[in-house]
């Protein structure tokens, strides 16, 4: 117990729920975003960097949880299991758009229109210095973290290319980031999916994130009795009940539950 008390130095609740884990594992189902919250953010998608001891933890973890640990990510589900291999989670990518769990795999495909305005954004954004796109398949990510100065007209383009994904598509903002994703998906409703079939079934939700697409997951954790967590320095207004200040510290506290 002395370790995770020193893991966790933010929030009383969020110490007292960690020690429920450990009393009454059988109980919980954890639901952890990935960027910006197990990993620290990077200048840029590829320069994330995943810490050697990392993946065999959660691989621990998840064995005390009787399995029921996911990922709830924006990123690919192909890119997250690259991340924590050789273990594959049980995971929700793109923001729900793709979903492994117990009774398969789901996905949602691109359409040739929708490859198309990829395309054309991609040849957009050479306009732009510093502007990122990153595709990920049935979702396109716009970055301006390398340059910060062309928010405003960024925003403005992705607002667009909304319009010419057409209703099937939706535009989602995230940390120095636009992304146009299946409108159908989020990260809340990726949850009310796990809770369909086993191990998550009938189990208490604890959900870790740290940006505007995880307040979906957040309300789903109130809502069912769970714990939300929000990682970073207090900001913007969010539904999370308690609060982790950065992803080291979400780090030390997967440490010490797999211990």
């Amino acid at each position: 117990m002395q370790s995770l008390e020193n893991a966790v130095q933010d929030d009383d609740a969020t110490q007292e729920m960690l020690s429920l884990v450990l009393e009454e594992p059988d109980h919980w189902a954890m639901f952890l975003d990935i960027d910006g919250t197990l990993l620290n953010l990077a200048p840029t998608p590829d320069a994330i960097e995943v810490p050697e001891a990392l993946p065999g933890q959660l691989h621990r973890l998840s064995n005390k949880l009787g399995g029921a640990l996911a990922l709830v990510t924006g990123r690919s589900l192909a890119y997250a299991d690259a991340l924590f291999k050789p273990f594959a989670f049980p995971t929700a990518g793109l923001h729900g758009a793709e979903i492994r769990n117990a009774a398969g795999m789901q996905t949602v495909e691109a359409t040739a229109e929708f490859q198309a305005l990829k395309h054309a954004l991609t040849a957009e954004a050479e306009h732009y210095p510093g502007v990122l796109i990153e595709d990920k398949g049935a979702a396109v990510a716009a970055h301006y973290r390398l340059a910060p100065e062309y928010e405003k007209v960024l925003e403005d383009r992705m607002h667009h290319y909304a319009e010419l994904a057409g209703p099937n598509w939706a535009l989602q903002l995230g940390k120095m980031v636009f992304e146009l994703r299946p409108a159908r998906s989020s990260k809340g409703d990726a949850l009310e999916r796990f809770f369909q079939s086993d191990p998550f079934k009938n189990r208490c939700p604890i959900t870790i994130g740290d940006d505007l697409t995880d307040e979906s997951m957040f309300a789903i954790a109130n809502a069912r009795g769970g714990v939300s967590v929000r990682v970073g320095a207090i900001g913007a207004p969010s539904c999370a009940t308690s609060r982790l200040s950065s992803s080291a510290l979400v780090r030390n506290v997967i440490a010490a539950l797999a211990a």
